[in-house]
């Protein structure tokens, strides 16, 4: 082939690349450049792959996503199971996991018109808006404020890849029992009702003491002591007389040994023997431990002495000290629970029976009485006690998570998740907390889905919609 058909052919092929060029680059492909091809200045315009209409996105790496787009991401660099990087997301990206792109969500309507401007707001949150474009003092974009966006004040949307960020996740209001138990310290004490004393009402002297001592128990009825009494002993030889002659002047004569706290059973010995009884055999009023022993043999008594302290130790009292704060919360019979040091693993169960109406000036406390069984006797007096006593609401209310409560101290705050990233701040009447829960009393029904986790951000995100709502008058929209 000559020269001429050699050059002919090469023009051949460099129209054809270029014609292939052309239509390639009407579909939009991103391929590289071709160096050859601009050699040839009719054809650099038409080689040339076109520019992308959307600016590289700029800023730090927020996190970092799946290559293949699945739904997996990491706040660190990463990798797949097959060994690939994981992609990072820079803060100027415009995340949105919906079907169609955030630009068209955000600026078409329903009907398929352009949504109206309203005004744009500070891209970082600062009560600061402007009715025209316009960039912040680091050069970043006011974000543009649509028609509709404002139009429920109440209702705050957060973008999907933001939820995703930031970790919001809500739970359902359901209805339960709400169980607050207060523990408070407490002492063992014996049953004031179930202590009892020996003492003479007249002069006596002790002849002999049986062996027991303090500490040790005792049966009703089991003699304690023998003494001798003149009086006694005078005022049973007219009873004795009386009853010889034929009982018309035995019941007064009987009332006075009563009077004198004579054992019944001391009384019937000298109507069965009709004897009078030189010593006098006291015994123990009541089954229980002995606190005190007193008496000695040869001893006198004088009238009022205390001889013998016993007390029934059968069933004994926890008198807990509870902070005025919690003193709402205990109700009497409420059921109470007890554990002491000195018996690890056992648990003792009682009831409220008294709420002393005092509270203590020093301690700011009240001093609650539970009644706890003791029939084995391992409960000593003044022993230290862990107390529960349980609390709460007797039928099932509505309640919430404690964290999905925001308490501001004059106000009481809950996020209701509304679906597709709509939120709603909703101001409740809160009740009882325990248990992890809350009772919600006005403001949530059973059903309404709350935000548990990152409702503070939501609600910061409320509060800055109601300010820009409220700095922005209709004179700025253009």
């Amino acid at each position: 082939m000559n020269r001429a058909g050699r050059t002919g052919l090469t023009l051949a092929a460099v129209l054809a690349a270029g014609a292939g060029g052309f239509w390639a680059g009407q579909r939009n492909p991103e391929l590289p450049a071709i160096p050859w091809l601009q050699a040839v200045p009719w054809l650099e315009g038409v080689a040339a792959p076109p520019k992308s209409a959307n600016p590289a996105p700029t800023g730090p790496v927020i996190y970092y996503r799946d290559p293949d787009g699945l739904p997996a991401y990491a706040a660190t660099p990463k990798k797949t199971v097959d060994g690939r990087d994981f992609l990072p997301v820079l803060a100027g990206e415009d995340l949105n996991f919906e079907d169609k792109p955030p630009a068209a969500a955000a600026t078409v309507a329903a009907n398929g018109e352009p949504k109206r401007i309203l005004y744009y707001r500070n891209p970082m949150g600062l009560p600061d808006t402007s009715p025209a474009p316009k960039k912040d003092s680091m050069g970043m974009d006011y974000i543009p404020v649509y028609a509709g966006e404002d139009d429920d004040a109440s209702t705050v949307k957060v973008a999907t890849g933001k939820l995703q960020r930031t970790g919001v996740r809500s739970e359902v209001a359901t209805e339960q029992v709400i169980v607050r138990p207060v523990r408070v310290p407490g002492t063992v004490q014996l049953d004031e009702r179930r202590v009892s004393v020996v003492a003479t009402r007249t002069d006596a002297f002790v002849d002999k003491v049986a062996d027991v001592t303090t500490g040790d128990r005792v049966k009703k009825g089991e003699p304690l002591m023998r003494l001798y009494s003149a009086e006694i002993a005078a005022a049973s030889a007219q009873y004795l007389t009386d009853l010889n002659g034929g009982g018309r002047a035995s019941a007064g004569a009987r009332q006075r040994l009563e009077n004198l706290a004579l054992p019944p059973d001391v009384i019937a010995a000298i109507d069965r023997t009709r004897q009078v009884q030189t010593s006098i055999t006291w015994t123990a009023p009541r089954d229980g431990v002995i606190l005190e022993r007193n008496v000695v043999e040869g001893m006198k008594a004088s009238p009022g002495d205390v001889l013998f302290r016993l007390a029934d130790v059968s069933t004994v009292w926890i008198v807990a000290d509870v902070p005025e704060y919690q003193l709402g919360a205990v109700k009497v019979g409420a059921a109470a629970t007890m554990r002491v040091r000195s018996l690890p693993g056992r648990t003792f169960s009682g009831r409220v029976a008294l709420i002393y109406p005092q509270v203590s000036k020093e301690t700011r406390t009240t001093k609650v009485r539970i009644e706890i069984p003791n029939p084995d006797g391992l409960l000593l007096p003044d022993m230290y006690a862990d107390v529960e006593i349980g609390s709460g609401s007797n039928a099932p209310v509505v309640a919430v998570p404690d964290s999905a409560v925001i308490d501001t101290g004059t106000r009481q705050v809950v996020i209701l998740d509304k679906g597709e990233g709509r939120f709603e701040p909703r101001e409740v009447k809160i009740g009882l907390q325990g248990g992890g829960f809350t009772e919600i009393r006005n403001g949530v029904a059973t059903g309404d889905r709350v935000v548990v986790s990152a409702n503070f951000l939501i609600d910061a995100e409320s509060n800055l919609k109601a300010a820009l709502s409220g700095m922005t008058s209709p004179e700025t929209a253009p």
